[in-house]
């Protein structure tokens, strides 16, 4: 078996190939180094080559708020660069785990998008996202597509690395808190996309770590599992205004995970404190 992962450098790659080190899996990792997913010649080229059973696809153009200036890249990356490695995948019947976001959705609401709910992306980057999910979906019939919401892990920047930045640096920080969804941990996800991949069960997933909290509540943890005594102040989004648009509800129901027969992943909280003991195990 061998699985290549695309966006190698990155937080979720990294620990997707630690996963397929420790089972003994053959990972192949690549990122701009090794192809350029926005060439089609390029990118077929190298899955040609190396000939993988499946990829996991984890390469994107993520910088929300600069997608809403930086359209024709945010697309080229996100969709082109999706619709080659979906048609590279079809010319040598590999399977595709395609990486997607809470951002596919309207975010309103307070109930969890279920898999099949109405899609309505409201930012360039979720547009660009759901475009990728219909270009996997119409190139291939053997498809996992994994919706997943506010990620963090070792290889990378994400909000527990800024907050403990901040916290280390200011007495008080505003932290948004009528935004609320999942954090979910590179570590657990990458299992996850991992097993599916070794797997037939086919379809659209939404995976995240359990439980909701808003971006406040998150702060206001990673801050108490810190020891640190930044005060976190709750402020709505309309006091903190940004370029691209934000979710207020980025639940997303598992329950075909379940129906699949997939584990679930473990209580956010439960998965902050395996982090920080990761990032003082590293430092």
């Amino acid at each position: 078996m061998k699985i290549l992962v695309t966006g190698a450098n990155g937080q979720l790659g990294h620990d997707i190939l630690l996963n397929l080190e420790a089972r003994g899996i053959d990972g192949i990792p690549s990122d701009i180094t090794e192809f350029d997913i926005t060439q089609a010649a390029e990118t077929e080229q190298f899955i040609l080559d190396h000939q993988p059973n499946a990829v996991i696809h984890c390469a994107a153009y993520t910088a929300v708020d600069k997608a809403e200036d930086d359209i024709e890249r945010c697309q080229l990356i996100n969709v082109t660069g999706t619709e080659n490695i979906a048609r590279a995948c079809q010319r040598i019947n590999a399977k595709l785990v395609y990486v997607s976001t809470d951002y596919v959705f309207p975010g309103i609401g307070d109930t969890p998008y279920e898999i099949n709910a109405p899609t309505g992306p409201l930012s360039i980057y979720g547009q660009t996202k759901l475009a990728g999910e219909l270009a996997v979906q119409n190139a291939l019939s053997r498809y996992f597509i994994v919706r997943t919401s506010w990620v963090f892990g070792k290889n990378g920047n994400n909000f527990v690395k800024t907050m403990l930045r901040l916290g280390k640096e200011r007495e008080a920080v505003n932290v948004v808190c009528d935004q609320v969804g999942s954090p979910t941990y590179t570590v657990d996800l990458a299992k996850l996309l991992v097993d599916m991949a070794l797997s037939e069960k086919y379809g659209v997933y939404h995976a995240t770590n359990e439980g909701f909290c808003s971006w406040a509540e998150f702060a206001t943890e990673i801050f108490h599992k810190a020891g640190l005594s930044t005060h976190v102040n709750y402020v709505t989004t309309d006091q903190y205004p940004a370029r691209a648009h934000r979710p207020s509800n980025s639940r997303l129901s598992k329950a075909r995970l379940t129906q699949a027969g997939f584990e679930k992943l473990p209580a956010w909280e439960d998965a902050l404190s395996r982090y920080f003991v990761e990032l003082k195990s590293k430092m």
